[in-house]
């Protein structure tokens, strides 16, 4: 049975981080040719991944990567505000109870049905952490085919901007806004599959490193 791992750089659980960015190095590096830093050859870890960041891993019962992302807070550098600002028609959100969500990732070795359940596992543990942790919005930029496919969970969301091609295809920003009928939206939408979670730790002051 698959589980939902709650962690950051300080307290995590290093075998857990060292498969997820070995995980998203085969993904975004090998998969998706994006020209991003690659540590060792092995792990695909940049500027963001620092102690701001905290991350949600879908592990097997072994401990084996199956899904993951990243959560950057809005108060500090991310993404859409530092890189693609742009993207956005109007400021970009940001605030206390705002996050980023980044580097979405499902484990290249997931046949299709799986990569399906472990996505909807993955959105399921995204919804529960911002329910326990008081997060009201969720941003994020996306390549146009995974933006529709966002857009389409049945959750309260919506782009910020135009699409614009970028060097690396067509990317859009959206905004997810997050509250108590988030589950029956997605439950109906059939996205909503929980799994056992462990205890999400309290989050960080947004902005209190940077």
């Amino acid at each position: 049975m698959a589980h939902l791992l709650s962690t950051d750089l300080q307290g995590g659980s290093d075998a857990a981080l060292r498969a997820m960015f070995a995980a998203r190095k085969r993904v975004f590096i090998d998969l998706l040719k994006w020209d991003l830093p690659c540590l060792e050859g092995q792990f695909e870890i940049d500027a963001f991944d620092n102690e701001n960041a905290h991350y949600l891993i879908v592990a097997d019962q072994g401990g084996g990567h199956l899904g993951s992302a990243r959560l950057l807070p809005t108060l500090c550098p991310h993404i859409l505000g530092n890189i693609f600002p742009h993207l956005s028609s109007k400021p970009v959100p940001r605030g206390p109870n705002i996050l980023e969500i980044t580097r979405f990732c499902l484990d290249r070795g997931l046949r299709a049905a799986e990569r399906r359940t472990v996505r909807n596992q993955l959105i399921t543990g995204i919804v529960d952490y911002a329910l326990a942790e008081d997060v009201e919005r969720y941003t994020g930029v996306a390549e146009i085919g995974w933006l529709q496919q966002i857009l389409s969970f049945g959750w309260d969301c919506r782009p910020l901007g135009m699409p614009i091609v970028e060097t690396s295809g067509a990317l859009g920003a959206l905004e997810i806004r997050i509250s108590p009928e988030t589950p029956a939206k997605l439950l109906a939408a059939g996205i909503w599959s929980p799994i056992p979670t462990l205890a999400f730790p309290e989050r960080r002051a947004a902005g209190a490193n940077g």
